[in-house]
């Protein structure tokens, strides 16, 4: 039988996989598209376009206290080639570098050290202006705003909520809670504290199915609330290749300038299916570090995939399961409906890995998930309710056993930044 050879991204690695040609639908990847050849000149051509918002300049000349939100290291945004444009411009409005502060929107995600922050913002941006970590845990860090008309608790930086003018930086693609990452992201969960954070996320799985893809939803309503609330100036959000490449840069209004920018990002990373799949074989990357960031490949692949079918997931995962929330751990084999009842008898404080906890369970309540990483050991690959394996060639077999010899494949190279659509 003929075989088709696969390359998957694992991490700074490919793997090459060999797969029958009769049994592959197709290796899917978010569109090669055209780049910009120089970031910083389309940065500056964002800010002299802006969406729905005054100019930067305009905007900010004459404040105090300003603050950037730019998001970490698990993200490609090439904030070292932005900022210094953006800092420049504002020096032009009279605003000095020392007046100006970095926050690293880390949501809950850990701190980025010294050397990672070199590498994410570069040594212009760290010789000129302050950059701190997001400190989501310390309360003396946050201040409470109370909550949304829909309930939800607002916990913020100090700091950010404090300054005069607030902008923040970040890149659009599909993701599983808010439907697109970017925008008012930045602030939920960017910035805020834990409870602001599994509010939101709980509010993301009422529905069986994640929002991954849907631009109007509860949970991008929600966060827009809490970033206009907080008083949000503007966004500067990229729309990037598979490589993290600028494919174009969009400043303005928080939902304006995000809303053009989804329309170019589904044009990048839809991908369209003929039918479902029986398996799907799903990278994790470029949310490779741990499974809390790697988890998004599970809802592309579900989006791809019949139900009862068998998802495989592969990744490095050179962090385990999670740095910061490894407890969630102790629940993921449980049934979405053991951690809801579990939720409403108060036996969590973390909520956000309460409702990770249920989005996985959803998902492995239709299909069968197998995964393969170095970086999570077989006891918690069990532990997270999957089915362990040291390579992909022995998941593929199982897989095969299974589902049968005439089964359909479906590959996703870059599953957390792929919108699969059915056709």
């Amino acid at each position: 039988m003929e075989q088709v050879l696969i390359k998957l991204p694992y991490g700074s690695k490919e793997l090459e996989i060999s797969i029958p040609e009769n049994n592959l639908m197709g290796v899917y990847s978010p569109k090669a598209v055209s780049s910009v050849t120089d970031i910083k000149e389309e940065a500056k051509r964002a800010l002299a376009n802006p969406i729905g918002a005054q100019s930067l300049h305009d905007l900010v000349k004459g404040k105090e206290k300003v603050v950037i939100l730019a998001d970490d290291i698990t993200r490609l945004t090439p904030t070292e080639q932005i900022i210094p444009v953006m800092l420049d411009e504002m020096n032009r409005a009279g605003i000095k570098d020392e007046q100006v502060t970095i926050i690293i929107a880390l949501g809950t995600h850990r701190d980025m050290t010294s050397e990672e922050i070199l590498l994410k913002f570069g040594q212009e941006v760290v010789d000129r202006v302050k950059i701190l970590n997001h400190d989501f845990i310390n309360p003396e860090a946050l201040v409470d705003l109370g909550e949304t008309p829909n309930g939800t608790p607002i916990s913020i930086n100090k700091l950010a909520y404090d300054a005069d003018f607030k902008i923040g930086i970040g890149s659009i693609v599909p993701h599983h809670i808010p439907g697109f990452a970017g925008g008012a992201k930045i602030v939920q969960p960017g910035i805020s504290g834990l409870d602001t954070t599994g509010s939101t996320h709980l509010l993301s799985v009422q529905e069986k199915r994640s929002y991954l893809g849907v631009v109007d939803n509860p949970v991008r309503r929600e966060l827009n609330q809490i970033a206009r609330q907080i008083g949000m100036d503007v966004i500067f959000n990229t729309v990037l290749d598979p490589c993290g490449n600028v494919i174009r840069a969009f400043y303005g209004d928080l939902e304006k300038a995000f809303l053009k920018g989804v329309e170019l990002s589904t044009e990048v990373y839809a991908v369209k299916l003929p039918r479902e799949a029986d398996i799907v074989l799903a990278s994790s990357h470029p949310c490779d570090l741990e499974f809390w960031q790697a988890h998004k490949t599970l809802y592309a692949a579900d989006r791809a995939i019949k139900e009862n079918g068998i998802i495989i997931v592969v990744s490095p995962c050179s962090e385990g399961v999670s740095k910061v929330h490894g407890e969630i751990i102790e629940i993921t084999s449980k049934t979405s409906e053991e951690v809801r009842e579990m939720i409403k008898n108060n036996h969590f404080e973390n909520l956000t890995a309460a409702a990770l906890a249920i989005a996985w369970a959803q998902v492995k309540e239709r299909e069968k998930v197998f995964i393969v990483s170095g970086g999570i050991t077989t006891e918690e690959g069990y532990k997270l309710g999957f089915t362990p394996f040291e390579t992909v060639e022995e998941a593929l077999e199982k897989a095969f056993q299974e589902k049968g010899k005439d089964a359909e494949i479906v590959v996703l190279t870059h599953a957390p930044d792929t919108l699969p659509v059915i056709c």
